[in-house]
């Protein structure tokens, strides 16, 4: 029924793409391999931004064309280098700088990292999930009864990390690299 599958809704986290069609068409394939229901983006969508190097096969108009195809599917929220002219080209709404899906009730709260991070929670709830994103690194960390997912970065790995995108399926999160391996995983716990 339609009620069974809203319970049983697998997410797939893909954060700083940076406007590389490179590390898009990649994370797109594992978007399909891992069957998710939404693609849920965490920021910096189309521009590399000042402070980072062009990543591999910059091009933010292909990007745009790319993530369109999916528009039905994408959840978005703004990244620092995210703007108004990006979503004059997008068809998904993108320049919320929070977000908020509840499952299962829980809130799984959704903010690029650059007002709110693991170090600057949102106001959230014991059991609530926060995902963020900024960083370019991975983790999954529980802090004050919260847990702490960043998917870390498909294009621009910080930290030496690699190129990754996080999956949440039920209760389990996972970071895994660009052919599916797990690099971090966690059982909520959380009461």
């Amino acid at each position: 029924s339609v009620m069974d599958e809203v319970w049983k809704m697998k997410l797939f986290f893909l954060a700083d793409i940076h406007g590389s069609e490179y590390y898009l068409a990649k994370a797109m394939d594992r978007f399909e391999k891992e069957r998710a229901s939404f693609l849920v983006l965490v920021g910096d969508l189309l521009y590399h931004g000042p402070r980072n190097p062009f990543p591999r096969d910059y091009s933010p108009a292909k990007v745009a064309e790319m993530l369109n195809e999916l528009d039905k599917k994408i959840i978005a929220i703004r990244g620092n280098c995210d703007s108004d002219v990006d979503q004059m080209v997008l068809s998904f709404p993108m320049l919320s700088d929070h977000g908020s899906i509840l499952i299962n009730n829980k809130r799984i709260f959704l903010s690029h990292g650059h007002v709110y991070n693991s170090e600057n929670l949102a106001p959230l709830n014991r059991g609530d999930i926060f995902v963020t994103a900024h960083t370019h690194i991975p983790e999954i960390l529980e802090k004050d009864g919260v847990i702490v997912f960043n998917p870390g970065s498909i294009s621009l790995p910080k930290g030496g990390s690699v190129n990754s995108y996080g999956v949440m399926d039920e209760e389990v999160f996972v970071v895994k690299d660009l052919n599916g391996n797990v690099i971090k995983e966690k059982v909520a716990g959380v009461k």
